[in-house]
């Protein structure tokens, strides 16, 4: 059993990359507070900092390896005694950070949340001595935990650091798509549901502190339940979720479209909870392209389930990413693409360069494409998406929305807020007026006035409670 220290250490924790790397981020101190840890925000006053790590492209893990070298100062500059590298990067590139950076004490795989606890009782020095790092291997330099598929269930309390009125609730670890150019099913391993107990345990937790809005997230949310009952269990999880006092909002992400069913569109449409809302990666348009990424659709298939998610559900805002300058993509690959964004027409679209990521099938395809070239397409993407989406969000003028209120901007006089178009961080805003004092969570009832290619302008009507 742990010693308990008369003062609480103190956590900083880095989470870096994407929503799902927050949750773990978040389980992971729940695990901590309240148990002898309390966090902070001030560096110099960390006993420990957690760096959750990502190296999904080139850039997450070039940021990635600057916070951990950035952080490393703290041993010297602070009080910092331990620093614990955890998730993506430490579990793919654990025996380069040990060779490279020795200030770092401790390196966690993506499935070890559930070990936090002990490994920072044993680097600072809370556990006794017959009792130190229950370890799978020991090394000299730093601890790595090496770690099962599965890890132990944690409970269902963790810190909230979205601000309170959303969350994001991972389905699913994993993935067995295996696309050429993605290196996340040999980091974060097969595809793993979990258990639907546990997480509406923890979606009545997060409930009852006041979050209202659930985002469903995981490497592919279609695929839900198939490696537990061999069946797609999200519609089923939906209904469940729905039916919990306090949520209003259910957001789905991480769509594949070949796995989009007609139970799940009936779902969408009759369950009021479930935004008409899907993110859906499409990746590319070329079926030259889509082969050598391995997807698993045509254009020919991606225009079939695009219309009819429309035809079926006429007010859903389709959000896409695609990836440009994939090895071996012509010019007539690419016009193939601008046509399809420009007949398309989605509501949100992200771009990304392609990254050459080592360890997988496409850093070794031949015909590799310029940077320059690369950038240059993404940019003309852009611009194209760019009067898309004005033209779509002109068309929601003299409209009344509803909006979940984000925050106050004093100086301008005006709150903002997202309609069920706009997940947080990657779409638009509404900036709108209230006579009302509003805090952030409340729904309101907003006319809009006015739009620009990403964000929205209204006023709040008298409708709203």
């Amino acid at each position: 059993m742990a010693e308990t220290n008369s003062k609480e250490q103190k956590i900083l924790m880095v989470s870096l990359g994407c929503d799902k790397n927050l949750v773990d981020s978040e389980e992971m101190l729940g695990q901590l507070l309240g148990s002898g840890y309390t966090m902070t925000d001030n560096e110099v006053e960390a006993d420990a900092v957690i760096v959750n790590t990502c190296c999904f492209i080139e850039d997450a893990k070039k940021e990635s390896i600057d916070t951990i070298l950035s952080m490393a100062h703290l041993k010297e500059d602070g009080r910092c005694r331990a620093l614990v590298v955890t998730g993506c990067l430490g579990h793919r590139y654990a025996r380069e950070i040990q060779e490279s950076i020795p200030e770092v004490d401790a390196i966690m795989g993506t499935s070890s949340a559930d070990k936090i606890r002990d490994v920072l009782d044993d680097l600072l020095g809370r556990k006794q001595a017959q009792e130190r790092a229950r370890r799978a291997v020991q090394q000299e330099g730093p601890v790595v935990v090496v770690e099962s598929a599965d890890r132990t269930p944690l409970p269902p309390t963790r810190v909230i650091t979205t601000g309170g009125w959303y969350e994001y609730l991972k389905i699913a670890e994993g993935c067995d798509k295996h696309c050429t150019y993605c290196a996340i099913p040999s980091v974060r391993g097969n595809y793993r549901s979990i258990p639907e107990n546990y997480l509406l345990a923890q979606a009545k937790y997060l409930a009852s502190q006041g979050v209202r809005e659930l985002i469903l997230v995981a490497q592919e949310t279609m695929l839900y339940g198939t490696d537990i009952s061999g069946k797609k269990e999200l519609p089923k999880l939906l209904h469940d979720l729905a039916a919990i006092d306090g949520i209003e909002w259910i957001r789905i992400l991480y769509c594949y479209p070949e796995e989009i069913t007609e139970e799940l569109i009936r779902t969408i449409r009759q369950e009021p909870k479930v935004l008409p809302y899907i993110d859906m990666p499409v990746q590319h348009a070329s079926d030259h392209i889509l082969k050598r990424m391995a997807r698993r659709t045509s254009r020919a298939d991606l225009e079939r389930i695009i219309c009819r998610l429309r035809e079926e559900i006429p007010e859903i805002a389709l959000r896409t990413t695609l990836i440009v300058g994939f090895p071996g993509e012509t010019d007539e690959d690419f016009e193939e693409l601008v046509t399809f964004v420009r007949k398309m027409r989605f509501d949100r679209l992200g771009v990304f360069t392609y990254s050459r990521e080592e360890g997988t099938p496409a850093a070794d395809f031949p015909d590799q494409i310029p940077e320059e070239v690369k950038q240059k397409r993404r940019d003309t993407i852009m611009e194209i998406q760019q009067e898309v989406s004005r033209q779509k969000n002109e068309t929601l003028v003299g409209k009344t929305l509803e909006v979940i209120t984000e925050g106050y901007l004093p100086d301008d006089g005006v709150y903002t807020g997202r309609t069920y178009r706009d997940a947080p961080g990657v779409d638009g805003l509404v900036f709108f007026e209230s006579d009302a004092d509003l805090i952030s969570g409340t729904m309101a009832d907003v006319k809009i006035t006015g739009a620009s290619e990403y964000d929205l302008t209204g006023i709040m009507t008298e409708s709203t409670t």
